[in-house]
């Protein structure tokens, strides 16, 4: 049930009616006509733009469509009102019967209210988190995480096919220090001194590899020569590092369908591949690229070099797949990647990049929309920095020197519900400021505990009413009297849980999970206020002297409870039962 779609359909259906009877011409295009809440919500429930839309093409006056189309739209029983507002914007009032079938409707879809099939089994790759396996996870990566899983559940909640993708940077030159910083550990592990230069990582997390690399190997590596040992400690570090960035993910409750490796694309054809697709649509050439913005031309030095047309598909420069010396350069493997996904049959691409990243977006889309024929959309998501704060004092983090604040770090402080909800209550390309004091305060001003008390409330009112004997099993609630849910506050939390569905298709279409949290926040708002107002108003309270009475209104606390669940299980958060 989607309220909103339902209205609009019988705005389009008046529409038509007009048409046929001439007071409309033939031939009006109605997809721009929406149906939604108004700005004001003291003008009415929902808001229709059908005549300022229509009016020109019909060669009419907008206020004119807006009056007889009003006068069509009361003759429903679901509409009381349908007032004309300013050039000709329709303002409609809906009956409180609406709003019971709303909480209705809830109780018996269950967490499948909201569920759409906008999607229409689309096949899309979401590929996040994709941190250079060099060390564990840190709070940068756990936002990004979070952010993908849960735009990923969203897709998927809205009818998509999704793959959620891990793509493992184990191809560039990272990997040979982690190699060379393991090699140090190994040698620690034998009893040997070791210093750790500029460049390497002397994070403790690598004293467990260095030691489980002498168990595997013994001694044969030590102070032997990079030729002998590179290659082994390189493949061996890396597994080892994504062990334990699977292990991270999976305490976060994050889980990929897909790891690909940067490594599978050297030497296996699938560059030249990808590179060899876009030279055949002409798009590779040979060529010397401008001097950088800045750059003075006696600094700059002319080289000729491999380059993809990327300009004509929208970047602002033309960009270097191969160096003058014959190399590849970041940009074509990533390349390749993407032809690989694309080859896979994915209708559609979302990349999740951190902030530093933003220089990445325009080279990207270009490839994917040559390599697709434009066929294939990539949307780009940048998170931007979390600022983490304990006792009032910053967190500062620097992986080289091994005083990173990990992924792991936050979630076995504040557990992964709450790192998870707290990650999304800012849009991902907004800064976020991550305090674990406030994040565990137990107040309005914190999203995750006023989300999560709203359920507990409702929790606790069932156990009450199963207490009384009341019967408050979903079935009993189903068959309840819904009509005796009549005050203004009620209907307006049933008017709340209208929004669900339409708000759900929207954060899809716009790859926007934050709104979720954001309308559970609001959610929470009304139904506390409603719990509150019973405080003064014992007719508000929802255990009531009277069974069918408490049924009812327990129903409406049921299905906030259920709309609750559904917007925390894609988010990847459990509902709390009670709080303590």
């Amino acid at each position: 049930m989607n309220l909103f779609a339902d209205i609009r359909t019988l705005v389009l259906s008046e529409l038509s009616a007009m048409t046929a009877k001439g007071a409309l011409p033939e031939g009006l295009a109605t997809n721009n006509v929406t149906v939604e809440p108004p700005r004001d919500a003291a003008h009415g429930d929902m808001a229709t733009n059908a005549a300022m839309v229509l009016a020109k093409p019909a060669g009419m006056k907008p206020r004119d469509i807006a009056d007889a189309l009003a006068q069509r739209l009361v003759a429903d029983d679901r509409i009381t009102a349908a007032d004309v507002a300013g050039p000709g914007f329709l303002n409609i009032r809906l009956a409180p019967l609406v709003w019971q079938g709303v909480v209705g409707a809830v109780l018996q879809q269950g967490t499948s209210y909201g569920q759409s099939q906008m999607g229409q089994g689309k096949r899309v790759n979401v590929e996040y988190v994709s941190a250079n396996p060099t060390g564990p996870l840190h709070v940068g990566h756990t936002r990004g995480a979070v952010f993908g899983d849960a735009l990923a559940s969203l897709l998927a909640y809205t009818g998509h096919d999704v793959t959620r993708e891990y793509y493992i940077n184990d191809g560039g030159a990272q990997v040979d220090v982690l190699a060379r910083s393991v090699y140090l550990r190994y040698l620690e592990a034998h009893g040997q001194e070791v210093a750790f230069e500029d460049g390497t990582y002397p994070g403790d997390y690598l004293i467990a590899v260095g030691e489980a690399l002498k168990a595997k190997v013994g001694d044969s590596f030590v102070d032997k020569g990079e030729q002998f040992w590179l290659e082994e400690v390189r493949d061996f570090a890396t597994e080892a590092m994504m062990d334990l960035i699977r292990s991270d993910l999976a305490a976060l409750g994050v889980e990929m369908d897909v790891f690909y490796s940067e490594k599978s694309l050297y030497g296996t054809g699938r560059i030249e591949d990808a590179l060899q697709d876009l030279r055949d649509k002409g798009l590779i050439y040979e060529g010397v690229l401008e001097p950088p913005k800045g750059k003075k031309p006696e600094d700059w030095e002319p080289r000729e070099q491999t380059l993809f047309k990327s300009t004509d598909h929208g970047d602002d420069v033309d960009r270097p797949v191969m160096k003058s010396d014959g190399s590849w350069t970041y940009f074509a493997p990533d390349i390749a990647y993407h032809y690989d996904k694309v080859s896979r049959g994915f209708d559609a691409l979302i990349d999740v990049f951190g902030a530093d990243h933003g220089g990445y977006v325009k080279r990207m889309k270009a490839a994917v929309s040559a390599l697709s024929d434009g066929a294939v959309p990539l949307d780009i998501k940048l998170t931007q920095l979390v600022k983490l704060y304990k006792n009032g004092e910053p967190f500062k983090m620097s992986k080289r020197a091994g005083t990173f604040v990990t992924l792991r770090d936050v979630v076995d402080q504040v557990g992964p519900g709450v790192t998870r909800f707290h990650m999304l209550t800012r849009k991902n390309d907004a800064p976020l400021d991550f305090d674990f004091d406030k994040v565990l305060e137990q107040s309005r001003e914190n999203p995750v505990f006023y989300v999560q008390y709203a359920h507990a409330r409702g929790a606790s009112v069932l156990r009450k009413a199963g207490e009384a004997n009341i019967s408050v099993d979903d079935a009993a609630l189903q068959a309840a009297d819904l009509n005796l849910l009549s005050h203004e506050a009620e209907l307006a939390l049933a008017a709340k849980l209208a929004e669900w569905p339409r708000m759900v298709e929207t954060a899809a279409r716009s790859n926007e999970p934050h709104r979720v949290a954001f309308y559970l926040y609001d959610l929470a708002g009304v139904f506390h206020g409603l719990w509150n107002r019973g405080n003064d108003l014992p007719e508000l309270r929802f255990v009531q002297e009277d069974a069918a009475t408490t049924q009812a209104k327990i129903a409406l606390a049921r299905a906030t409870m259920i709309v609750i669940a559904a917007g925390l299980g894609i988010l990847g958060v459990e509902p709390a039962e009670e709080l303590r």
